[in-house]
């Protein structure tokens, strides 16, 4: 075996890695994703418009945002600009992570079609120590997205036989692994109060003015908190 382990490619390597690190986010969107699926067939939509639209969006809180909104006939303007919203924090995400890439500029742009929250945090902390291959970054990739637009489907096929997640806490998973992957950007006073700030405005926002607002309101928030605490910490 440790013979077979010295063969192995970087590739091969980056791999596995990846793999490992996207599996409890892939478990955790399982339940995520079947919720979604049977809210989606509720609404009017059928399994196989519910399986095009996770593999043509693959956004989570963006197909969640449209389907809340969603009568027949569908409101495109109204869903266009809360999806917009919601998604605008990848503009900010995709420029940090692209040059710790070792891709090319027309691998990254394909790239980024797999970006979630989820992969991006995982490849902002593997970046601490070596560079994102393609490898690492497609196998979180594929597999997060194989993964929801079968659990997506499912549960619109399952429909109303699953109940609902939010009774077991389900619900709750995606939000408790990201609070994770947070915390494992270490304690640092501009982290801290990056962090904080962003969840301040978003939960404020959300109250008063209500969703998809709070997203874009945190986002700012954070960059203004971030570019502050900076400063500060260079001035000491």
């Amino acid at each position: 075996m440790a013979g077979a382990h010295a063969t192995q490619s970087p590739s091969w390597r980056d791999a596995r890695a990846g793999l490992r690190d996207i599996a409890p986010a892939a478990i955790a969107a399982i339940p995520i994703g079947l919720l979604f699926g049977a809210v989606a067939v509720s609404k009017g939509m059928s399994a196989l418009e519910v399986g095009l639209m996770s593999v043509l969006v693959f956004a989570g809180g963006a197909q969640f945002a449209a389907i809340e909104s969603w009568i027949q006939p569908a409101p495109i303007l109204t869903l266009a600009f809360a999806t917009f919203l919601i998604n605008a924090r990848h503009i900010l995400m995709g420029a940090s992570l692209s040059s710790k890439m070792t891709l090319s500029r027309p691998q990254k742009l394909a790239a980024m079609f797999f970006m979630t929250d989820e992969t991006w945090a995982l490849s902002e902390r593997r970046a601490r120590e070596r560079p994102v291959t393609g490898a690492y970054w497609l196998a979180m990739g594929v597999v997060l997205f194989a993964n929801w637009v079968l659990m997506t489907t499912l549960g619109a096929v399952l429909g109303s036989f699953l109940g609902d997640p939010a009774r077991l806490g389900a619900d709750f998973a995606f939000t408790a692994l990201f609070i994770g992957l947070v915390a494992g950007f270490g304690r640092s006073r501009v982290t801290l109060v990056t962090v904080a700030i962003s969840a301040i405005v978003a939960a404020l926002v959300h109250v008063t003015v209500g969703a998809p607002w709070h997203v874009a309101s945190g986002a700012l928030a954070g960059i203004a908190a971030a570019y502050w605490a900076a400063g500060w910490k260079t001035r000491e």
